[in-house]
């Protein structure tokens, strides 16, 4: 088993898979690092190295010729968005993860949905670019502090800028959920134990890997293989409340 981390470069991505092609793999799984371009030529070289390869996650245009194994990230984000709605919330502050993943895309789709079922109208004032990291979240958190007044919640893209978000707020004295209610994604171990233990997606991790290698299985012995997409649930926590009445 050989492993390697492409850090989320693209050069270090090429670099690798070229490597491990070299190396003579009998299969590869990618966590592709995504660009915004139809095409990567990386990603032509593969299809036609006519390598097994099982992507992680949500595919773009540009590797969309290979089977993947992801969970439903857009009905994930719909679950976390309808939990705050339930709750009372009716402005709600998004923090969005890179513009060129599309597991970001689909987790904006998902809280744009569940907003239009419930008949209100997505708020561009409210969309503010994070991105996918604890910095990411605490940079947010600048941002989002003079408009406090605006929204009584936030969701966060992934759990990192959430707690990255939290962090800042918690320390400039906002306190969680009385002030404002807060939503991640992913179910990192650390959202449970943070400061305020952290309502999030739970995604699959488990069942994830196992398709993974179910698939992988299937195309090793030259057996056809199909996409596969798993659900995630929500995890209610701490972190979230009804918002407070306007007079208190």
């Amino acid at each position: 088993l050989l492993y390697a981390n492409t850090l989320n470069l693209i050069q270090r991505e090429e670099t690798i898979v070229r490597h491990m092609l070299a190396r003579r793999v009998e299969g590869m799984f990618v966590l592709p690092v995504h660009r915004l371009q139809p095409e990567a030529k990386l990603y032509q070289e593969l299809a036609a190295s006519r390598l097994p390869v099982v992507l992680l996650g949500p595919t773009a245009l540009f590797c969309s010729q290979f089977v993947s194994v992801a969970g439903d990230d857009e009905a994930g984000s719909f679950a976390a968005t309808r939990h705050l709605l339930d709750l009372g919330h009716r402005r709600i502050a998004f923090l969005a993860g890179p513009i060129a993943a599309p597991w970001a895309r689909e987790r904006l789709e998902g809280h744009q949905r569940a907003l239009r079922d419930a008949g209100l109208e997505f708020d561009d004032r409210l969309l503010f670019p994070a991105g996918s990291t604890l910095d990411d979240g605490a940079k947010a958190a600048n941002q989002l502090l003079p408009e406090l007044a605006q929204f009584t919640a936030v969701q966060a893209c992934c759990d990192l800028v959430a707690i990255g978000c939290a962090n800042a707020l918690l320390n400039a004295g906002i306190r969680i959920p009385d002030d404002l209610s807060l939503v991640g994604f992913g179910n990192i171990l650390t959202a449970e134990y943070f400061r305020v233990p952290l309502t999030t997606v739970r995604q699959p991790k488990r069942r994830l890997g196992n398709a993974a290698m179910d698939l992988m299985s299937k195309l090793l012995r030259g057996q056809p293989a199909e996409s596969v997409r798993l659900p995630a649930t929500l995890s209610v926590r701490a972190s979230t409340a009804a918002p407070r009445p306007p007079s208190a």
